[in-house]
């Protein structure tokens, strides 16, 4: 009989416990993307980058009009001179192309490094809303709503972290036009 209320007392609690942590466990979820796509510091970066694009095209042109201009010179000068400075003027065109044949991929590399700079603030501000709302509403748990494909019911934590941070949800239906800095960076 001992043993027998022994096993009880322990399944009674064992249940006892789990109902309890269950009831304090409080899950929400939340879309990140969705969040950082409508903060202002998102609009200001993806301006930013535009710019950064910008000047680094810029640059890449005004070197192909650099070489194309050296080429054109060389051309034209080339009856002058002797075969040694020929073939150093030669040796420093092709430099050149060499140079500017390796530009694409640099621009694209720049342009991520840019990208991460810019967006890495935006990140760590939403993480700390979405963290201090969670805290303050009493969740235990938030997932990222993309990520899930079955859960157990959960509340949409996006309208009170962007409560937190003082942005303004687009209206349910209306299309957002904003895009996240570099989640498509252009060719």
């Amino acid at each position: 009989m001992k043993k027998f209320l022994t096993a009880a007392f322990i399944t009674a609690t064992t249940v006892f416990a789990a109902n309890r942590v269950n009831a304090q466990s409080k899950m929400g979820f939340i879309s990140t993307e969705e969040l950082i796509s409508v903060m202002p510091e998102t609009a200001k970066a993806d301006s930013n980058l535009q710019q950064y694009r910008g000047a680094l095209i810029q640059n890449a042109q005004d070197k192909q009009a650099s070489l194309e201009s050296a080429i054109e010179k060389f051309n034209k000068d080339s009856t002058t001179m002797s075969s040694s400075v020929k073939d150093v003027k030669r040796t420093d065109l092709q430099k050149m192309l060499t140079e500017l044949q390796g530009e694409d991929q640099r621009i694209q590399t720049q342009l991520q490094s840019k990208q991460q700079e810019l967006i890495q603030p935006i990140n760590k501000k939403a993480f700390e809303a979405i963290q201090a709302v969670a805290k303050e509403s009493g969740f235990t748990y938030v997932f990222e709503k993309n990520a899930l494909l079955v859960a157990p019911p959960a509340e949409d934590i996006l309208p009170l972290v962007a409560k937190k941070l003082n942005v303004k949800l687009p209206v349910p239906g209306a299309r957002n036009t904003q895009q996240r800095p570099g989640a498509q960076i252009p060719k």
